[in-house]
């Protein structure tokens, strides 16, 4: 791997040498009086080229095209700033822009919800952002607790001994949402139960979240919403190297190093930015039964991101990770796996990479993109428990059930755009584009006579127009043709946005668009549980027929700038009928333990409002909060356990949850931050057992939970302003609200688990970086 990332690094450079025909644009961003503006945005005009300044002011913008350009250059609280200047081939321009205090919209560059570059608020459909700052300022330590602080997105931990992670938008659980990185599909069905917790934030430049099926542009899993995770890029060059050290309830320590360094080279043509981590969790116990609640956790992460530019028009770009994790649950006594009395152990080798190719020719009017992604998972586990009869146990001993799990992920696709200037009396852009997917998952434990040997295809052609009838009319439209190997016919996906922009601070936004799941296996479905002193499985009834969706979504936003303060809301409703919906029908025990088959059932709703509150004083108070009301029904009864009535209602989905942030900037370099979490009460089934303090099968009705955090830093500048050292602190879930009637012993059911991830954990924490 490591020789693969030189080789790669080797070609590239070698390749930049004597490459001169670019233009670049450099600079620096500061007040009247000269003071530096952080992360202000800089655009080139009418082209998808831009940057932010970084901490100091400066920023670089590479392969610009050669002739007369327009910069724009916009930050909170400071008026527009905007310039012309002369690009010449194999130069750079300088700017030093000052901005004076002013107005300002709010007009963030996303790209998710069209899959081509566009302002927010002129967006077609709702993407809501959280970049690497705001992860530091939640204290996150990776995506799954990152992703915590978006509207309308829940994420929940799934399992008592291995503590999986999903995420749930709309009211819909983990299989419902496609997780992209970098754009592309490479979380497979199997890292969708650890994948969240296993990417590091110091990867991550930024996430874009899409919520309801009208985002079915990049497929069938995209039917609660799809998620963004875009990696770090080459920029300036700079490093960072920072160590956060973690005490849970001051009994269990978790310590994360982690590291980032770019590189861009001085013809500004090619550059590499890369990162390591290194995180080690010790397991944690809290009821004191010596079983854990949270495992133990090793991870070691690393990859790059590189790019290159062969011509002023071209660019190549390149994303490699790997991530080595070690995941011990159950039981905490020292020894092999299989000789605790329960416990699940996992080693996770994944290896994701992708490769992006753009050419913009007609004088940037047209630009083809072509692209690859792939993931290899090579996972050994291990999941147990010890029989009290002695022969049942020398059998075990025999032959303990350790596994493996092998799972291929693959993705190519080409995408054209074609920008027209006149259409109907507006300007559009045609997308049109095809992609393939491939996904393999093999996981085997022959104790268990249990096989996932599942390859599915899909085969998938996309058309959307972007038409902006007027300066204040947007309607895009657009579909999805999907063939895919368990499904028999073509599924045909259309999609429908609509943007009303009344005056630059109100928009109003109407959506449609279905979908479909295929008869597979997702995340969950992968997922062995202990329960009652056995395993619980998941199999896929014979006649399994695809699910359908159809979403609706409507909604309004306000923002307002003066200049002193910029304040917003969003208000947006949502509507999602689900056909043939998939639920887990319970079959009985056999000789492992409890068993459960998938299923279609009549149908079901999921529908609610998600509401947004954004406020921000002269850039020193800002505020952010969303708050989800909804209901999740099945249309019929369903049964989840033989003896318990049959329930409408979608198990572990709260119908209130939501969220609030608030940064306070003392000064440039000393900020104070607090986050508030609220989970409202849901609904979880319990399956009994012998010793467990919950012997019967039942229904339990969860307490709501508020989860407040805090987070304090402050930089000191060394080396004459060229360096930061940061130094932080803070806690997280203050005040312990955590599940208090976990199962206990080895006969617990692992799935019994509600409420937030960590009970009080304080952590301490500094980091080194260039300014």
């Amino acid at each position: 791997m490591k020789s693969l990332i030189l080789l790669t690094l080797i070609i590239i450079f070698s390749f930049s040498i004597g490459c001169a025909q670019i233009g670049n644009i450099r600079g620096s961003v500061n007040d009247i009086d000269g003071k530096p503006l952080p992360f202000a945005a800089v655009q080139v005009k009418n082209t998808n080229l831009g940057t932010a300044a970084s901490e100091s002011g400066s920023f670089t913008i590479h392969n610009v095209p050669v002739g007369a350009q327009t910069i724009e250059i916009t930050t909170l609280g400071f008026q527009r700033y905007s310039t012309s200047v002369d690009v010449k081939a194999g130069e750079t321009v300088e700017i030093n822009a000052k901005l004076k205090e002013g107005m300002l919209d709010i007009e963030e560059i996303v790209v998710t919800g069209t899959r081509t570059a566009k302002r927010q608020t002129d967006s077609p459909v709702i993407v809501n952002l959280i970049d690497s700052k705001d992860l530091d300022q939640v204290v996150a330590t990776n995506l799954s607790e990152g992703l915590r602080f978006q509207p309308g997105l829940r994420v929940e931990t799934d399992c008592q001994t291995c503590s999986y992670t999903q995420i749930r938008m709309n009211g819909l659980q983990g299989g419902y949402s496609q997780i992209l990185i970098n754009g592309r599909p490479t979380f497979s069905p199997l890292t969708g139960l650890y994948g969240l917790e296993q990417i590091p934030v110091n990867m991550i430049e930024r996430i874009e979240t899409v919520r309801g099926g009208v985002s079915a542009l990049y497929g069938s899993s995209a039917i609660g919403g799809t998620v963004n995770v875009i990696t770090k890029v080459p920029n300036d060059n700079g490093y960072s190297v920072s160590n956060t050290f973690q005490s849970i309830r001051g009994k269990t320590n978790d310590n994360i190093l982690a590291g980032n360094a770019t590189l861009v080279n001085e013809a500004q043509n090619a550059g590499a930015t890369f990162f390591v981590s290194n995180r080690n969790r010790k397991a944690f116990d809290a009821n004191g039964d010596n079983f854990s609640e949270l495992p133990q956790l090793k991870n070691n992460s690393f990859g790059a991101n590189l790019f290159f530019l062969p011509a002023k028009n071209q660019k190549l770009e390149i994303s490699l990770s790997s991530i080595n994790e070690y995941r011990y649950g159950g039981e905490m006594v020292k020894g092999a796996a299989h000789l605790a009395k329960q416990s699940e152990e996992r080693t996770h080798n994944v290896f994701m990479g992708s490769l992006d190719y753009q050419i913009n020719f007609n004088e940037d009017n047209n630009s083809l993109i072509a692209y690859y992604g792939a993931q290899r998972t090579d996972r050994q586990h291990y999941t147990g428990i010890v029989p009290d009869d002695d022969e049942q146990l020398k059998v075990f001993l025999a032959d303990p059930p350790y596994g493996a799990s092998d799972v291929i992920t693959h993705q190519g696709g080409l995408q054209f755009d074609n920008k027209f200037k006149q259409f109907l009396g507006g300007s559009a852009v045609l997308t049109i584009g095809g992609e393939y997917l491939y996904d393999s998952v093999y996981d085997e434990i022959d104790a268990y006579n249990y096989l996932i040997d599942q390859t599915t295809t899909d085969l998938g052609i996309f058309v959307q127009n972007d038409w902006d009838v007027t300066k204040k009319l947007n309607f895009l439209a657009g579909f999805r043709l999907d063939k895919h190997n368990l499904v028999d016919n073509m599924v045909f996906s259309p999609r429908l946005s609509l943007l009303y922009k009344l005056d630059k601070n109100m928009q109003f936004r109407l959506g449609w668009g279905t979908g479909f799941r295929a008869p597979q296996a997702f995340d969950a479905d992968l997922h062995i549980a202990f329960a009652g002193g056995g395993v619980s499985r998941i199999t896929l009834a014979d006649n399994l027929k695809e699910e359908r969706s159809n979403s609706f979504t409507g909604s309004v936003n306000y923002d307002r700038a003066t200049e002193h303060y910029i304040f917003g809301f969003t208000v947006e409703g949502f509507y999602t009928t689900l056909d043939d919906a998939f639920y887990q029908f319970p079959l009985g025990e056999d000789d492992f333990g409890e068993r459960f088959e998938k299923r279609n059932g009549s149908g079901a709703t999921v529908q609610g409002i998600t509401l947004e509150a954004r406020a921000n004083f002269d850039y020193v108070v800002n505020i952010e909060a969303g708050f989800t009301i909804q209901t999740s029904l099945f249309n019929d009864p369903v049964e989840n356990m033989e003896g318990l009535p049959a329930k409408r209602e979608f198990l572990r989905t709260p119908n209130t949850y939501g969220y609030a942030t608030l940064t306070y900037n003392i000064s440039r370099i000393t900020n104070v931050s607090a986050n508030f979490l609220y989970t409202g009460k849901m609904d979880i089934l319990h399956l009994g057992g012998e010793d467990t303090g919950h012997r019967d099968d039942a229904y339990y009705t969860s307490s709501p939970f508020t989860e407040v955090g805090l987070r304090a830093g402050h930089t000191f500048a060394l080396k004459k302003g060229q360096t930061g050292l940061e130094i932080f602190a803070g806690a997280k879930n203050i005040f312990d609200a955590y599940q208090n009637d976990f199962d206990i012993g080895k006969n617990r059911d692992s799935n019994y688990i509600y409420g937030p991830s960590l009970p009080r954990t304080f952590l301490v924490g500094v980091k080194l970086k260039s300014l």
